[in-house]
């Protein structure tokens, strides 16, 4: 990141347990954001650039420009971390636009300990490589490469990765 979550949080004048209460998260969690231990879901993110009132762009260290056209070279995107469903930034709201995009590798089945993700305007998933399991409240599917899914981001959902193979996921969200 270019700030520090730490720093974002201090510009807010909010304390952890502030942040943590409205996210809805735990303070060690917050506590790990902040000494890099961690990086945010795409939900937590949109929640927590939504309550230290910054672009989400800011918490992944995204450059900022006033330019109508933005490109993103894949070498200069927020690299994908080696942890299991830290999502890599490709496309921001920077320049005016309406659109953040990240890639996923969503962590394996076996992870109860994941929550569902939740979170406003839409969403777009697109599979780009294995086999994923989206969990919504009513029903589960099983997503592969090619398969596209919209819905609303305010509804819980979670997305795993199936029989233990590495899979990327291409996450839109429109921003209102």
């Amino acid at each position: 990141m270019s700030l520090s979550f730490k720093l974002l949080r201090l510009r807010a004048n909010l304390t952890l347990e502030e942040v943590a209460q409205a996210a809805g998260v735990t303070r060690g969690y917050l506590s790990k954001l902040e000494r890099g231990l961690v990086k945010p879901s795409v939900g937590s993110a949109l929640k927590l650039a939504k309550i230290l009132n910054v672009p989400v762009e800011d918490l992944f260290g995204d450059a900022k420009t006033e330019e109508a056209i933005v490109i993103t070279r894949s070498e200069a995107a927020s690299p994908l971390a080696d942890m299991m469903g830290a999502p890599r930034l490709i496309a921001s709201t920077r320049g005016g636009h309406k659109m953040i995009a990240f890639v996923v590798r969503p962590g394996l089945s076996e992870e109860p300990n994941h929550p569902m993700s939740q979170h406003e305007g839409d969403e777009l998933l697109y599979v780009l490589k294995g086999r994923v399991g989206l969990q919504l409240p009513s029903r589960s599917e099983e997503l592969e490469p090619g398969d596209c899914v919209q819905f609303n981001g305010a509804m819980p959902h979670k997305l795993t990765s199936l029989s233990g193979e590495e899979a990327e996921v291409l996450i839109v969200i429109r921003i209102e």
